[in-house]
């Protein structure tokens, strides 16, 4: 018997083969989940499997003649097959015809015919009728299917067990924001820390994905897509984006093209642990409605598999070594037809769909996803959308949007739809005249209200009436704290029978748990084999095991009431301290010592349960209190001495959200006020604490602005810093860390920002910092990571050659770079350099667009490369600075006829200010020969050596009157101008004598007579100094004066380097260093640098002190 098999699902074209066993298919049909999706046109393809089974079997020879006979037979069938089956499908789309007497296609012959008919209805971009007749046509079980999941998914547990009424999830469906995302490293940070970084991402760095288009390649991607991950946190809606699909599918509303889903939870998939089934048996057992269903019906229909959960999975995903299975009739044991079915080697041609928290991700190979995308929430508008639905009173709504917008901690966690529906659920009676009371701002305050709520409005199933009964009310909620507590520590979100049983609830009660907590804690009844129980969300959870933390503390006859055995768990030692502060403080360090920060909300939670204030809203649950106002003080500053003395800034900020859950604001009080009362400025002269420098952190990552723009600067320009305030460049777009002294150390921890999936880091400026050869090694592996999304990277001045060439190359080389601004002018990269450089251009995958190579010692040579690497990849590249070089004309002459090219995408290529003068190592390429003026030196100043050295005389000189002489300050200017506004220069000075000097850079314009700030370097906006003496530097600018770090060590020469055109100047140090060929070098030290626009020519201005003398170096 011949199958017509359509080998591109939804459409595509038939494949002839008989009814046998296949392999897996090498590429995955490429699918749209949307319902208007056309494909493109494909030749049939007949397997080897369709010929005779025996190759050496005789065969018959037929005359043209009998051929002839014979075809014109199969033509004559095969016309009238065709005509008659569409002139059924023709009555099927009458739009006269009864809709009851839809019927499927059980003829085999007959299926044929369908399929080839609707490959050519949508290659004729008929797709709606196609999905039509497809849909009239399809299996009777389908329509039940249809019907089963419609029922099923059309209202939305939000919180609420199956003992009340839920809402339909059409009325209050809010969509959600999906996006494109990444496997990477697997993110072990606590998913509250998750879901506070994400809220600081702002939704146009991403490209938003539609759930129904998951399965629609991006334009980039050149392979179809089989399997589609969508991970995100507990609570984030995955679930219920899940329903909303099936719900829409099963309305007929969005991909009809689909002829069959199946949705498999995980948590129902782990009561099938111990049986053995065939990949048929199994859906038959959990879909009935398929039993008339033929195996080959699952190959030639397509269908969609959805696996939610794949963090609640029991199973053993062992994908190395569990067996391979092609047959789907095969029996074999459920983790082994999972491990297939991702793989590829069941149903190659079906669609599968797997959502996941972050952490179980790496559970299934990266390799056996098409695609990853992942769900953030709740935006901003979608928030505010979600409370007007769920809340009918709009202005009630109103109010409560309002608060939530109040709190930053609260507003953040609305994130999490889950926690909408709690902050709903308190809210919503706390603002209207039902309740009265503290409206809640912190974390414990929301969830004891919402305990407390759920204990008042228990279901009247249970009680009979709306009087609480304290014994069975603290009975349940204590039972309920055990199971919490002991699933928290062992990571486990979904609970079975034999974990309550654990926990010591009885089995047979159950009821009773979720009527009393009937929002909070759930109980499926709807499931195939057995019961699954979980607590609305993990915060949720967390809140009930602090809470039993803390009873079974306070009242030790608890404690030995539940405990049973001995416990050695993490959590369990902290019930054996005998005070309350040992007992918090004990909470504290091993929260501390979690790198990943799973007990982080737990310690929150434990430390707002301490308040005397909430502990009387519990009092239902709490029948004994403790007054400790006195351990509150010790523990405030037990936290405030370990943000003190603790290294990690993530750490930190968690200490701060434990400070706010008990009321504590002081330390974040500070820093405002340092913020509020001269900014940037009262900042770098601040010499914060470390709890200060953290509670910055805090105050800045938890500040409702975007950060769009980080400047180390700002603050303190230091490698010691800029560690502090790591987690704010995390959260920043663009990063900009020049010049400030910073080295091969800050390279290694920028990589864990790269690396970081929730990086909002776009653009990164390193310029001007000594980071070498090595650091930027370290640097790549963050820039080769794939969460990495820089876009714009500056390493100019860096100290950096040939081997961060041969880095930067393989960056280039990677299809998931993303970068596409790179600054490495000012280095001495030299044509070997760029020959490596041009390697990465050339490459396909690069997407580099501007390229700056300005002073990097390039000859005709390294032109050579990179006008070939132009020719091999000419797509990308729109910009390239190669000024201040030595092209030749040869070299000018190569790289312009790219600017010709029409196949070239060059638009701009400098090659300006080059000669032989630029191949000299360092900033030596820009250095200036000038003269001081006469005219300009102040009495006491003598000048020698050609106008090239001055000292200070006690006599005064006779200098003739000029309008240009300094009267006053002991200063002079350069005869010649340094540089004009679009220029660079570098010149050397060095300063004797015991009271030290001044160098300075100045316009021509600074007063000269008396002696007020407008006459002295620094004091004004037309002068820069740097003030040297043999203990210390200093630099001013209009009167604003820096102390800098950097200590003199015994040098007394400096380097001055102005780069007009990008509006920089900086000072350095310039010591003598020692080579093997005993050639005379210096080693320069940045000291400081000025960031302004230069509006005027510049001079060289020195001040000399006392008894001190200045002379003007010679640049080799």
């Amino acid at each position: 018997m011949m199958d017509l098999q359509n080998s591109s699902s939804g459409g595509g074209p038939p494949v002839l083969k008989t009814e046998t066993q296949r392999g897996a298919s090498p590429e995955p049909s490429c699918v749209s989940m949307k319902s208007d999706r056309s494909f493109e046109p494909h030749r049939p393809y007949f397997s080897s499997e369709d010929m005779t089974s025996d190759p050496h079997e005789k065969k018959k020879n037929f005359s043209r003649k009998e051929l002839d006979h014979i075809f014109k037979k199969l033509q004559e069938k095969f016309i009238s097959l065709v005509k008659n089956e569409l002139n059924t499908f023709k009555k099927l789309l009458s739009p006269d015809y009864p809709a009851c007497s839809e019927g499927e296609v059980d003829d085999d012959q007959k299926e044929g015919v369908l399929k080839v008919t609707l490959h050519i209805l949508r290659n004729m971009n008929q797709t709606d009728l196609a999905n039509t007749l497809e849909s009239k046509l399809a299996p009777a079980c389908q329509r039940k299917l249809k019907s089963k999941l419609r029922d099923k998914y059309q209202r939305i547990n939000e919180g609420i067990s199956g003992h009340v009424k839920s809402a339909l999830l059409n009325e209050i469906y809010t969509e959600l924001y999906i996006t494109e995302g990444g496997v990477g490293d697997v993110n072990q940070e606590h998913e509250v820390k998750q879901i506070e970084a994400a809220s600081r991402k702002k939704t146009t760095q991403e490209r938003p994905i539609r759930c129904n288009d998951i399965f629609k390649p991006l334009p980039e991607q050149k392979r179809p897509i089989r399997t589609v991950l969508t991970k995100g946190v507990a609570g984030i809606g995955k679930t219920v984006s899940v329903q909303k699909f099936i719900l829409d599918w099963s309305e007929g509303k969005v991909n009809q093209d689909v002829l069959f889903i199946f949705p498999l939870p995980f948590r129902e998939l782990n009561l099938m642990k111990e049986k053995k089934l065939s990949l048929v048996n199994l859906l038959q057992s959990f879909f009935p409605e398929t039993q008339d269903l033929k195996p080959r019906h699952y190959k030639g229909y397509k269908i969609m598999f959805i696996f939610d959960g794949l963090d609640e999975c029991r199973l053993p995903l062992n994908f190395q070594n569990n067996k391979n299975l092609v047959n789907i009739e095969e029996q074999t044991s459920v983790d082994v037809l999972l491990t297939n079915l991702i793989k590829g080697n069941l149903l190659p041609s079906a669609l599968l769909w797997i959502t996941s928290r972050p952490a179980a991700v790496s559970q299934i190979p990266t390799e056996c996803f098409d695609q990853v995308t992942e769900v953030r929430g709740f935006s901003d508008p979608q928030k505010q959308e979600y409370f007007s639905k769920r809340i009918s009173n709009k202005d009630l709504a109103n109010k409560v949007f309002t608060h939530i917008r109040s709190s930053r901690s609260l507003y953040i966690m609305c994130h999490i739809p889950v926690f909408c529906w709690i902050t709903a659920t308190v809210l919503e009676r706390m603002l209207s005249e039902a309740e009265r009371g503290e409206i809640p701002k912190t974390l414990t305050q929301m969830f004891t209200h919402l305990l407390i709520f759920q204990i008042k409005h228990k279901s009247q199933k249970y009680s009979g009436n709306s009087d609480i009964d304290p014994q069975q009310t603290r009975a349940s909620i204590l039972a309920l704290g055990k199971l919490a507590f002991q699933q928290l520590e062992k990571g486990n979100l979904i609970f079975y029978e034999e974990d309550l049983k654990e926990s010591g609830i009885d089995i047979k009660e159950v009821s009773v748990y979720s009527g009393v907590c009937t929002q909070i804690f759930r109980e499926e009844h709807e499931l195939h084999l057995g019961k699954v129980f979980s607590f609305v969300h993990l915060s949720v959870q967390e809140f009930l095991a602090a809470l039993y933390a803390f009873i079974c503390f306070i009242d030790r006859s608890v404690l030995n009431q539940q405990t049973t055995k001995k416990q050695n768990t993490e959590l369990s030692e902290l019930l054996s301290r005998s005070t309350m502060t040992e007992f918090l403080s004990s909470a504290i360090k091993k929260a501390l010592q979690s790198e990943s920060g799973h007990l982080d909300l737990f310690l929150r939670f434990l430390l707002g349960l301490s308040l005397e204030s909430n502990q009387n809203l519990l009092r239902v649950v709490l029948t004994q209190t403790e007054r400790i106002s006195d351990s509150n003080e010790e523990i405030v500053k037990y936290i405030k001495e370990k943000i003190e003395e603790n290294s990690s800034p993530e750490k930190s900020i968690n200490l701060f959200h434990c400070l706010n859950e008990l009321n504590d604001h002081s330390l974040v009080q500070e820093v405002q006020k340092y913020l509020s009362g001269g900014g940037d400025r009262r900042l770098q002269k601040a010499r914060l604490s470390p709890a200060q420098w953290s509670a910055l952190v805090f105050v800045l990552v938890n500040s409702e602005e975007e950060l769009e723009e980080f400047n180390l600067s700002k603050y303190d320009p230091s490698e010691e810093c800029l560690l502090r305030l790591l987690p704010v460049v995390k959260i920043s777009r663009r990063a900009v860390l020049a010049s400030c002294n910073l080295g091969v150390k800050t390279c290694e921890n920028l990589v864990s920002v790269l690396n970081l999936e929730n990086s909002s880091l776009k653009e990164l400026d390193l310029s001007n910092n000594d980071l070498q050869d090595s650091g930027v090694e370290l640097l790549s592996a963050g820039l080769k990571s794939s969460q990495c999304k820089l876009q714009i990277l500056g390493l100019a001045l860096c100290n950096i050659g040939r081997k961060t060439c041969e880095n930067l190359e393989s960056v280039l080389n990677l299809e998931n770079s993303s970068l596409k601004e790179l600054d490495l002018s000012n280095n001495d990269l030299q044509d070997s350099g760029v020959e490596l450089l041009s390697a990465g251009l050339k490459s396909s995958q690069c997407k580099l667009q501007i390229l700056r190579l300005s002073g990097c010692m390039i000859t005709e040579k390294g032109c050579c490369f990179l006008a070939s690497a132009l020719i091999s990849n000419p797509s990308h590249l729109k910009e390239l600075d190669l000024t201040y070089n030595h092209p030749g004309e040869s070299g000018v002459k190569l790289l312009s006829a790219r600017l010709e090219d029409p196949h070239c995408k060059l638009e701009k290529l400098g090659v300006e200010h080059g000669g032989k003068i630029r191949i000299k190592l360092g900033l030596k390429k820009y250095g200036c020969d000038f003269t001081l003026d006469l005219n300009t030196a102040q009495r006491n100043l003598s000048l020698s050596e050609e106008n090239r050295r001055v000292d200070w005389r006690k006599e005064l000189q006779s200098y003739p009157d000029h309008p240009e002489r300094f009267d006053v300050y002991q200063q002079v200017l350069s005869r010649e101008r340094v540089t004009g506004v679009t220029g660079r220069c570098y010149w050397e000075a060095e300063w004797s004598g015991r009271r030290g000097a001044v160098v300075a850079l100045s316009y021509k314009t600074i007063s000269r007579k008396g002696g007020g700030s407008d006459c002295g370097f620094g004091g004004n906006i037309n002068s820069w100094s740097l003030i040297c003496s043999d203990n210390s530097y200093s630099v001013h600018h209009n009167n604003n004066s820096t102390e800098l770090s950097t200590p003199p060590s015994g040098c007394r020469r400096v380097g001055v380097y102005v780069d007009c055109p990008s509006g920089t100047l900086s000072f350095y140090r310039v010591s003598p260093s020692h080579t093997p060929s005993h050639t005379p070098s210096h080693t320069l030290t940045h000291l400081h640098t000025f960031h302004t626009t230069f509006t005027q020519p510049l001079y060289a201005g020195f001040w000399v002190a006392y008894g001190s003398s200045v002379r003007l170096c010679k640049i080799e």
